[in-house]
């Protein structure tokens, strides 16, 4: 049973996380397509969107967690303090070293977004909500 749990708690986290690759990856091309900056400026107003979505989501439909908002916000920052400036130095780099490849920022934020979908729920699952999962459970009557 206990397999199956998590199995069905892999999948939420995936279908809700590319929910908020929707989210990041409309921002980014509106953002790239109507203003022409640079990789980073239009990468991170879309991560912080889809984050704030995928962290709420997730939260309170895969990991059930009643755990304390602040603290598990303050973790997932954590986390992104690490992931997000190396996220966007490795994508700026190779956007511009492969500047002559058609899509390459296209094809560097799939790839960061698979990136981000791997780690962050690693992180999510054992460090953000590890004690706290299934504490938020309505009892059936």
């Amino acid at each position: 049973m206990k397999n199956k749990a998590e199995f069905v708690r892999v999948i939420k986290f995936a279908l809700l996380s590319a929910s908020a690759g929707i989210i990041q990856s409309v921002t980014f091309t509106l953002i790239d397509t109507l203003f022409h900056p640079s990789y980073y400026a239009s990468y991170l107003p879309a991560l912080i969107l889809s984050v704030l979505w995928n962290f709420t989501l997730n939260r309170k439909f895969t990991f059930k967690s009643a755990n304390n908002v602040p603290i598990a916000m303050l973790k997932v920052f954590g986390y992104y303090l690490v992931f997000t400036p190396l996220s966007t130095w490795l994508g700026n780099v190779a956007s511009v070293q492969f500047a002559d490849v058609r899509f390459i920022n296209y094809i560097v934020l799939v790839v960061t977004m698979i990136a981000n979908l791997v780690t962050e729920f690693l992180f999510q699952r054992y460090f953000v909500f590890g004690k706290s999962i299934d504490t938020n459970v309505k009892k059936k009557d």
